[in-house]
């Protein structure tokens, strides 16, 4: 059992997706000896501002928010009342108040789309706004309802080129440690478009080469967490293909898939590469963001 001070914050709105979130957050809180706070964000307060001090009225979309959270603390209680639940109210917008509550969370968990959200929108911009700034991971909970429950037994994580996987490979391993299994760990490859392969022993010869290559860098990548969780069953893949491709059917079977994402000291815009954002509007299963500071 893994034991933190930081809770497990997730953002609730009382849409449907946001539900999800919360029942999968409180599987996850159980499993890590987490509590967890929800998170309302309203800007109620900003509106009704002129309101007299004395009036004892409320506003209905104070009430609303009021409603919303403890309904979901409820839902979070009867799941397993051993989780430590608290539930806020915050006068702010949604992306505003999880960034803020991200430098106080072991995580942030989002749904994938708000009550406020268009019909038929692959993900909400509140959930893809906080995976691509907030300075915790992010898990945006997403897919059929099997892998939502954990039914697969297998968390996946991608590693890329760059230098934004260390952070994630720790994720991944803690989480197929709580959750008793197997860890499939994956490393695309492509071959180059200037290479030649007229021939078919040369281009197998090269294809094998780079297969290599893959499989290398990814054992390299994955050295020191072995060592550190010996207890989980990793499984090792070099697949050829774009990454983003590679992953989203890997999702298909998973748990939770696991990206790393970079962050840029100083830059305030999106920073959410090719493959996540893929992943984010696509997976079949919940996707965990996990930043990586350059």
């Amino acid at each position: 059992m893994v034991t933190m001070e930081l809770p497990l914050v997730v953002g609730v709105d009382g849409s449907d997706s946001s539900l999800d979130a919360v029942d999968w957050a409180v599987d996850e809180a159980a499993r890590l000896g987490l509590s967890l706070r929800l998170v309302y964000a309203s800007l109620w307060e900003r509106y009704e501002g002129g309101r007299p001090s004395f009036s004892i009225d409320r506003p209905a979309e104070e009430v609303m928010a009021q409603h919303i959270a403890a309904s979901c603390a409820e839902r979070a209680r009867l799941r397993n009342p051993e989780v430590k639940v608290s539930s806020d109210v915050l006068p702010d917008d949604a992306v505003s108040a999880l960034l803020h509550a991200a430098h106080e969370s072991f995580a942030l968990v989002t749904g994938s789309r708000g009550r406020g959200e268009v019909a038929g929108m692959l993900l909400g911009s509140v959930s893809l706004t906080v995976a691509a700034r907030a300075v915790c991971p992010v898990i945006v909970v997403r897919g059929g309802k099997r892998n939502r429950q954990g039914s697969f037994g297998r968390v996946v994580v991608g590693l890329g080129d760059s230098e934004e996987g260390s952070a994630a490979v720790r994720f991944a391993f803690r989480e197929a440690e709580t959750r008793g299994c197997a860890l499939h760990a994956v490393r695309a490859w492509r071959r180059p478009a200037h290479e030649h392969v007229d021939h078919p022993l040369i281009a197998d010869d090269a294809a094998g080469a780079h297969e290599e290559r893959a499989s290398a860098l990814l054992t390299d990548a994955l050295r020191d967490a072995v060592r550190n969780h010996p207890q989980v069953e990793v499984h090792r893949q070099a697949a050829e293909g774009p990454a983003h491709k590679v992953l989203l059917d890997a999702s298909s079977d998973a748990d939770l898939v696991v990206v790393g994402a970079r962050r840029r000291h100083g830059h305030v815009g999106l920073q959410l590469g090719r493959v996540a954002h893929a992943l984010l509007h696509h997976a079949e299963c919940p996707v965990a963001v996990v930043p990586q500071r350059a």
